[in-house]
């Protein structure tokens, strides 16, 4: 069964900001019209949804390198929307992961969050939970993150199938074997299990009949979180001192960075 994810807005987001900070532009695609589908499920008529897609860094998150870089790519995209004009009241990070989510707080001022926060948060509340994703180096680094969260207790497991996110959003078919079973593996001894993954989202509808437990999207959770819950401590405040004196950063992105 999936988790209701359905319900009345609580919160004034009308421009939602979906952020990619992959370069695969798929992806991208799949966020977006994931997103406009719930939202016409839930009746948000009112929230428009907006995308960028990182112009630097990997096509698919898989590494801790790739993970580092993704947080500069993040950054560097929101100065280029905020460059352009571009405006939003809150932002989704479109990855499950969360590669420089707390640089963007801080940058933009805006409530930020990415997909494993607001699905571990969501899946926390039922108790024990597992994840499961594609790509084995993420098993250390969501397990970090549920530590950095305050969830590590909460945490029954990380289940990482072989192929990457990319991979199994390329083969549909096959993915939704291997991640179903994966899910019932997961399941053993946890209240909820999350699918994780910006390429996976959707997936869980799909996978729903085959689970005895709440099966919880990453992504919808992301947006239900930015539209349902307090959003206070999605913001963290400006950083205040001397600027660091940057160097080699991309016009709008020193720019952005440099006070004044």
């Amino acid at each position: 069964m999936t988790l209701e994810l359905l319900s009345t807005p609580a919160h004034p987001v009308q421009r939602l900001l979906i952020l990619n900070p992959n370069t695969s532009a798929s992806v991208s695609a799949r966020l977006q019209a994931h997103a406009q589908a719930l939202l016409a499920e839930r009746g948000n008529s009112a929230v428009s949804v907006s995308l960028l897609t990182a112009s630097l860094g990997a096509s698919y998150i898989a590494s801790e390198a790739s993970f580092a870089i993704a947080g500069h790519a993040a950054l560097d995209a929101w100065a280029r929307h905020a460059a352009a004009g571009g405006q939003a009241d809150a932002v989704l990070l479109g990855c499950f992961g969360d590669p420089g989510v707390w640089a963007l707080r801080e940058a933009t001022g805006l409530p930020v969050i990415g997909l494993a926060e607001a699905a571990m948060r969501s899946a926390a509340r039922m108790g024990r939970f597992a994840i499961v994703t594609g790509g084995t180096a993420w098993v250390p680094m969501l397990e970090r993150l549920a530590r950095t969260l305050g969830l590590a207790q909460a945490l029954a497991g990380v289940h990482a199938v072989a192929p990457s996110g990319a991979a199994l959003a390329a083969d549909p078919d096959a993915a939704l074997a291997l991640l179903r079973d994966a899910c019932r593996q997961a399941s053993r001894g946890a209240d909820a299990v999350i699918l994780g993954g910006a390429g996976l989202a959707g997936y869980a509808k799909s996978l729903a009949g085959s689970m005895n437990l709440p099966l919880i999207d990453s992504a919808s959770a992301g947006i239900a979180w930015l539209l349902d819950e307090p959003l206070a401590d999605l913001r963290s405040p400006a950083a205040t001192g001397e600027a660091p004196g940057w160097q080699g950063l991309a016009p709008a992105l020193q720019q952005w960075l440099t006070p004044g």
